[in-house]
């Protein structure tokens, strides 16, 4: 089940780059440049910059994107346990998902497990606390929720992906972003031209992209924040069920319409467009969940 990420790599080709044209605090780091310059989805390129962040490389800023943190000369050496914690990430979603994990272990017992580091598998630890999927305990305890392995937990995230998706669009903050929207057109678009070549891993980072492009158009961060929550656990939830792609032409097709409706300003067509295609979509996936 364990995936080899494309994270790493990604960090270090960042890095790279900013050293190669010197760059200085508080220059833009533009997800989507990156993207089409290292020729990969911007899913990868938004997860790489993260764990940049959390290295104190990047700085994120709320509607504005990421920025690089220090001078390009003054980045350390990528530590390489942080730039491979997907793998630890990964092997511990897996296994949790796959029953094989109990509710409840200390980080001794999790490190003689994984054979790694206490300091690595905080850093993951932290990220899973973080995602809500799992909690600390007085001690050195950890408990894993029950949200990750429950079928009505992922259908009760979709309902409320589509209430809130639906809520964004009629906010009067929504603002369409040309740019944003001509990229979500051209990725949908990549998707149905080449309908089943893409890897699991890029659909749905793509699917994420364009729901989470939209909640960024509304302007309000709590519902951003909260759509990106729900995400995070869907993608680990998702591990678990049958991956039909039989649905991506309808969805790319669906989601291309929702776009056509927005821009027609057609927003109450629009909104209730969206929270038809969100329920569709949970109720086939929540049929597959075992």
């Amino acid at each position: 089940m364990a995936r080899a990420s494309l994270s790493p790599q990604i960090m270090a080709r960042i890095v790279e780059h900013v050293r190669q044209t010197d760059m200085k605090a508080g220059q833009h780091l533009p997800a989507q440049a990156l993207a089409d310059s290292f020729k990969v989805s911007r899913q990868p390129i938004v997860s790489a910059l993260k764990k940049l962040q959390q290295m104190g490389i990047v700085e994120a800023a709320p509607n504005r994107g990421y920025f690089l943190a220090c001078d390009a000369d003054t980045i350390p050496d990528l530590d390489c346990d942080a730039a491979g914690d997907d793998v630890l990430y990964d092997r511990i979603a897996a296994d949790t998902l796959g029953g094989r994990l109990p509710e409840r272990l200390s980080e001794n017992e999790l490190m003689r497990l994984y054979g790694v580091t206490r300091g690595r598998l905080l850093r993951v630890l932290r990220q899973i606390a973080d995602e809500g999927w799992i909690e600390r305990l007085p001690g050195n305890g950890w408990e894993f929720r029950e949200i990750l392995t429950s079928r009505k937990a992922y259908a009760d995230a979709y309902q409320f992906r589509a209430a809130t998706e639906m809520q964004a669009l009629l906010l009067p903050s929504f603002r369409i972003d040309p740019a944003a929207f001509a990229a979500a057109r051209r990725h949908q678009q990549q998707l149905l031209e080449s309908y089943g070549g893409e890897s699991r891993e890029k659909v749905f980072g793509t699917n994420i992209e364009f729901h989470e492009m939209l909640m960024t158009c509304a302007n309000n961060d709590f519902f951003l924040d909260a759509v990106r929550r729900i995400n995070r656990v869907r993608r680990l939830m998702e591990y678990s069920i049958t991956h039909d792609r039989s649905r991506m032409p309808q969805q790319c097709r669906e989601h291309l319409q929702i776009l056509d409706l927005i821009e027609d300003r057609d927003m109450q067509a629009a909104a209730t467009f969206l929270y038809r295609h969100i329920r569709e979509a949970g109720n086939i996936k929540s049929a597959l969940f075992t």
